[in-house]
């Protein structure tokens, strides 16, 4: 792989926090500085097209994700997004054809001491230059199919779908 397309959409990963508020707010796109910091071996864009909490990301962002994938030259595409619908989002960009497409995100911003954002991170960037053509979730240490997997909500992780 030489070149990276990332597509951000916000979610905990980019989230930043105001303390005068005790509030989160959706920040900038984190990937491109802890990609900067790592000093990876390939070329890499972000294409910020969304600064939301995925419970927020309505059918209307789903198909702007997917048009700007389908859009872009290369062929593997990194997708920070919220983890509450990524899952969603994914089943959406099921049926683009010739890209690898691994979407990621994280349970604690990636500004925040012992977050999982850096892992997820390497893990979906390992992921999208060994894959076949499709599209899957980074999530949790493991790669995950979008048809068999959901978040528990209450555990705070990835989980396969039985049954």
């Amino acid at each position: 792989m030489q070149h990276l397309t990332i597509v951000t959409t916000g979610g905990t990963i980019d989230k930043i926090y105001f303390d005068d508020k005790s509030d989160y707010k959706i920040g900038a796109p984190q990937i491109g500085e802890i990609l900067g910091q790592l000093g990876v071996a390939f070329q890499f864009d972000v294409i910020p097209i969304l600064r939301k909490d995925s419970l927020h990301v309505t059918d209307e962002d789903r198909a702007l994700v997917r048009s700007t994938i389908e859009a872009q030259p290369h062929r593997h595409v990194l997708v920070t997004h919220g983890t509450d619908t990524m899952v969603e989002t994914a089943k959406v960009l099921a049926t683009i054809p010739g890209k690898v497409i691994v979407l990621t995100g994280a349970l604690n911003p990636a500004r925040f001491q012992g977050s999982d954002a850096v892992f997820n991170i390497g893990c979906a960037v390992a992921a999208v230059q060994t894959l076949p053509d499709g599209v899957y979730i980074a999530m949790n240490g493991r790669v995950w199919d979008p048809a068999k997997v959901r978040k528990n909500r209450a555990e705070n992780r990835f989980e396969e779908v039985r049954g």
